[in-house]
Parts: C-alpha cells; structure tokens; sequence
C-alpha cells in the first residue's frame, strides 16, 4: 500500500475525497489530512508521504510553495494538484516546476481514481527499476565520476602497486601515462566577496548564484569547470575534487622537468587570472614537487598542500611554489586525509580501529629514510590531530597526559617506533572513553540549554529550528532529533506552547489587542496567531479573554 495524504482548507472536500473512494482497492492508504500547507509540512514529516493530493489556494501556504517544500524533502514524493478553471493555467505552469498531476474541481470520483491509477503505475515502475539489473549499470555508469575522483584522491594518501595503478585507471578510463608529474592543488579564498560585472548579465546571475549559495559545492563546482577547460587546452593534465578543494595533476610524456614545471606555472596562473576575472571570487594554489613515479604522486601532493599553508604570510589570490621556501628532502607528511581519519576514529570508532590506524600511520616510516627532525615533527602534527578531537569535551589535559609530564617530554623520550606507536594508542583510547562518556551527558545539557534559550527569545519572530542549531553549534537535524527523543515533543510544538502560555497570560492580565499579544509572543502574523490559538486551545483569543475574565 502507499500512503497518501489530503490536504484541502474546505473540511467537505477533504471528507468527500477519503469517504467517496475505496482505497485500499486501487492500493492506496490515507495516512492524514491537513487544512492548509503549514499543517501539511508538518504532518508530512511524520508520516512520509507516497503521494499528496493538494489544493492550489490555501491560507499561510498555498499548494505550490507546499509542493516545492516536499519536494525538497522527499524528492520521490508524486504530486496531485486539485484546481479550479480560473487556475487552469497556472496549474500547467506548475506541471513544469514541482508538481505530477492536476485534476481541475470539482473533483470527480472516476477522475481522481485513474489519475492514481497512472500515478500508482508510474511509482511501481520507478521501484522496479531500481531492482533492475540495467538500473544498477546505469547507476554504475553514473557513479563513475565519483569512483574516478575517490581513485584519484587515493593515489594522493597512498602508495600504489604499479599493476593495481594500471587496471584501475583503465577501469576507471583515466590517463596517468607519463615520465613527469606535479600536483597542484586549488583552495578558494574565504576572505574575498563576490562582485558582479554590470557589462556581463550572464555572469551577474552567475555571481549572485555564488554569493548566496549556502553551500561551497557550487563554488566548488565553477572552479572545476575552468580548471578543467584550461587544462585540457594545455593538453597536460587530470583535474578533480578532493577535500572541498580542486586537484590538477600535471604530466608531461618526457622526462623534462624545466618544461613541465614552465608549463605548470603558467597553466596555473590563467586558471587563478580566469577565476577571478569570470567568477568575481580569488583562489589560492600550491603547486606540489616534481616526481617522476605515478606511485609516488602522494609525496608532490603532500608538498602542495604545505604550499598553501604559506597564504597566511604572503596573502591570498596568487600560486605558491613550495621549492621557493622548503628543499626538497624525504619525508612524510601528516595530510588532511589522515588527520580526518584519525579524528573519526577517536570520536566513534573502536579499540582495534584505533589499533590498527595509529599501526598503519607508522608504517610510512618503515620504507622511508626520514631524518629526526621531520619525525618529530610527525609525531607533533599527530598530537595536535588527537588534541583537536577533544574539541568540545569537557576533557582536561592533566587528566589525559598527567600532571608531570609534557607532550614534548613523551616525544623526546621514545626509544623506537614501538613505544611511540604504544604511547599513542593509549592516548588515543583514553580520549575515546573521555569522549564518549561526555557524549552520554551532552544531549541532556544541550535540550536544557535550548530550553532556556526558547524562554528567553520566545517572543522574536524570527525563532526557528536554523536560529536554534546555529546558536548552539549543532546541525539542525541533529538538534531536532535529541530535541524530540528528550522532550517527546517536536521543537515547533514545543515553542507553540510556550508561545501559547505566554499568550494566555497577557490575555488574562493585560488590555492588549490580540494583534498586539501576537507581536509580543513572536507572531508576525496576527491571523495566523489566531488560527494557533485556537488549533491549541479550542477557541480563539477573545473567547479565552472572555471566560478567564467571568471565571
């Protein structure tokens, strides 16, 4: 059975449509029935909805600006859109927008039942496509981009057989063959805004697109597209995503190292000049060592990465070398790959996880001649990683080091790898166990401290569930779910209640007119007020005014 729910401000032709028609027959279920958009939302997330039979016109919400929000939530979700004549029009636009069907009122038995009909259908067939075997080539075939870029982004962190190499890129349909490498990598500014170019309306939209962008994927996304075209222009090179940055692999089919470094540069540049002149936004690019082994890529990409940590002395928008501050000398680096790995694991992996990556973290010195000096610095750059995974636990330090020792100190005093990879572990699985007990208290502290929060800002109308998060430095779906799992209730209903005490108060207390009560409880719309009002309570402001005052 799929579940479908109604949603219509006239009671009669809700009751009609549920009453008239035998569901179950035509494989159909009614899960509920909401009077105006809002209502639906709400219900909709709790019962999740196959399919949503709804009116165009309806107060605080209409059906378009419903169907665009459950698309955006349930993107299968199959929508029937109820109009009248006079809509007709606007109905079709919407076809082209959000909506699956419409059906014009009054609305007709027949007509509805074989317009589910064909939406049944249409969802049987989706699902057993997605069973299909063709489907899950095709879903290969679409996947490739991403297995491409996670193969790529594996030959920057590790050290790979050349069989293994060779099968892959084949599979994968990439060109690595070359007697010449560099990695170069692109980081985009933080620090510089958007601009829009007044003789361009196509870049203007661009710009504007970008700027209010609330993710970095689109960003992310133009800067590929112009490093991309640029590259294959210089006919040099691969480029692809990798930690919300942009990777170009130079490679030149000669062992030539002026000419492929000449030509690297200069690529680079018109990729850092086109993105600011194009986007209206500047990056930043390290440009990695030469290696002359594909296996050995990770080691120009290391070098890159610490190219770019050299922004924060010579600014940003401009291509960093690595060669003009560091010599080219052996060694491993700490990058970011490892570090996320690393602090994964500490904040919810286990025991033998955290054994076996500290195992494979000293492996690299093995094969590798390293001088003390970078070794040190190594095991410097995994105590910061362990220490930025206690980032909000409550853990002191002494209790995870002790009180007379210094992380120089343990560094210092290792004898062989040995004891250092032991030293680490059980750092590393005290911080764990530190963790995850403050874990078990944080839920209650973080629902007491929204609380408060929503007593004391009740009254502004701009408090949401966004507002909410961002103040307590949590993402919103999580919040909603410890909120829910604590309280029992959703936070929307539980800042209606509050908002609705608050309101009797002053209904009981005060003069006030209720618009003037519904401003001061965070109402921006003294109908809608109303309409909560009295969807809580069973009668409206001035009925409750009325009876607390005889009483």
């Amino acid at each position: 059975m799929y579940k479908l729910m109604i949603v219509d401000d006239e009671e009669e032709v809700r009751k009609r449509i549920m009453e008239e028609i035998a569901w179950e027959d035509y494989g159909f279920i009614v899960v509920g029935e909401a009077e105006n958009g809002k209502d639906a939302i709400e219900l909709a997330e709790i019962v999740i909805p196959d399919v949503v039979v709804t009116d165009i016109k309806m107060p605080y919400m209409d059906g378009l600006q419903l169907s665009k929000h459950l698309k955006d939530i349930f993107p299968t979700v199959k929508i029937l859109i109820l109009t009248g004549f006079d809509e007709f029009e606007f109905a079709q636009q919407a076809l082209k927008l959000h909506v699956d069907e419409y059906i014009l009122k009054p609305v007709l038995s027949n007509e509805l039942i074989e317009v589910l009909i064909k939406i049944k259908k249409q969802i049987d067939e989706e699902t057993a496509q997605r069973e299909d075997i063709s489907a899950l080539q095709d879903l290969f075939r679409r996947s490739l981009p991403i297995l491409k870029e996670k193969f790529l982004a594996s030959l920057l962190t590790k050290k790979m057989a050349h069989d293994e190499l060779e099968e892959k890129s084949h599979n994968y349909e990439i060109d690595l063959q070359g007697h010449s490498f560099i990695v170069s990598v692109i980081s985009i500014d933080n620090n510089i805004s958007i601009l829009e170019d007044v003789q361009n309306p196509e870049k203007i939209e661009l710009s504007r697109t970008l700027k209010y962008s609330p993710d970095t994927e689109l960003k992310l996304f133009a800067v590929f597209n112009i490093a991309e075209e640029i590259v294959i222009k210089y006919g040099m090179g691969i480029v692809f995503m990798n930690n919300n940055n942009i990777v170009v692999i130079s490679k030149c089919p000669e062992v030539d190292e002026g000419n492929i470094v000449n030509k690297t540069l200069h690529m680079l540049e018109e990729i850092r000049m086109n993105i600011e002149k194009y986007l209206k936004f500047t990056v930043t690019i390290g440009k990695g060592t030469i290696c002359y082994d594909i296996t050995n890529i990770s080691y120009s990409y290391n070098d890159a990465v610490l190219a770019l940590d050299y922004k924060a002395i010579l600014g940003n928008n401009r291509v960093i070398c690595i060669e003009d501050f560091e010599s080219n000398t052996e060694k491993i680096g700490f990058d970011e790959l490892k570090e996320q790995a690393l602090i994964r694991c500490i904040k919810v992996g286990t025991v033998s996880e955290i054994r076996d990556i500290i195992r494979d973290l000293f492996s690299d010195f093995e094969d590798s001649r390293i001088s003390i000096k970078y070794y040190q610095i190594y095991l410097l750059e995994l105590i910061i990683t362990i220490l930025k995974s206690t980032k909000g636990a409550d853990i002191e330090l002494d209790d995870v080091f002790g009180t007379n020792s210094t992380m120089l100190n343990e560094i210092l005093k290792f004898n062989n790898i040995f004891e250092a990879k032991e030293w680490f572990t059980g750092l590393c699985i005290r911080i764990m166990d530190y963790i995850s007990y403050d874990r078990q208290n944080s839920c209650h502290t973080i629902v007491e401290r929204s609380k408060e929060f929503i007593t004391n800002n009740y009254h502004q109308s701009g408090m949401t569930l966004n507002k909410m998060s961002d103040y307590l430095h949590i993402s919103s779906g999580y919040f909603s779910s410890i909120f829910k799992k604590e309280t029992k209730i959703t936070f929307l209903n539980y800042l209606t209640q509050i908002r609705m005490e608050a309101a009797k108060e002053l209904l009981r207390t005060t003069d006030f007119m209720a618009f003037e009560i519904a401003d001061k409880v965070g109402f921006s719309e003294p109908y809608y007020f109303s309409y909560c009002f009295k969807k809580h309570l069973g009668i409206t402001p001035k009925q409750y005014r009325n009876s607390s005052r005889v009483e």
